[in-house]
């Protein structure tokens, strides 16, 4: 509970729409939100070292699975020295969600990163209208998203 009260404490609502992003995940596919129009769309960004981050990830895979949602993550890596390093961390994690090698480049076209993890939540019109700074569960994530259908 304390945790859905955080996370709705920090939602923040934005009045204008969404910046656009073209993504490219460790797979070499192209992810942009126009693609995602009729999905919520949660771009998380977390670094291996992050704890909370860590703390998150079966709870992002959990979103990311469950088809009633109409959810798609992407998760965006950040402050990292090797990629292969992120790619097997990936891997042993059990993530299912595209995971992009992220940068400045990738921070500018969603937002402002003052913290790991940070997550934004797009609804299926592509308008921004959540932002997280620290870990985000599932039962948080499903409640918002319930509470706004």
């Amino acid at each position: 509970m304390r945790r859905l009260i955080a996370f709705l404490l920090c939602v923040l609502l934005w009045a204008s729409g969404a910046h656009a992003f073209n993504l490219l995940d460790s797979k070499g596919r192209m992810h942009s939100l126009s693609q995602y129009k009729g999905k919520w769309v949660l771009v998380n960004f977390w670094a291996t070292w992050c704890p909370p981050c860590l703390e998150e990830i079966p709870d992002l895979v959990a979103l990311h699975e469950n088809k009633k949602n109409n959810l798609v993550v992407l998760g965006i890596a950040m402050d990292y020295r090797d990629p292969k390093t992120v790619l097997q961390f990936a891997d042993q994690m059990m993530v299912t969600y595209p995971i992009i090698l992220g940068d400045g480049k990738a921070v500018a076209q969603i937002g402002t990163l003052t913290g790991l993890p940070t997550t934004y939540l797009y609804n299926p019109q592509g308008k921004l209208v959540a932002y997280n700074v620290g870990a985000v569960t599932r039962r948080a994530v499903e409640s918002y998203i319930h509470n706004k259908k």
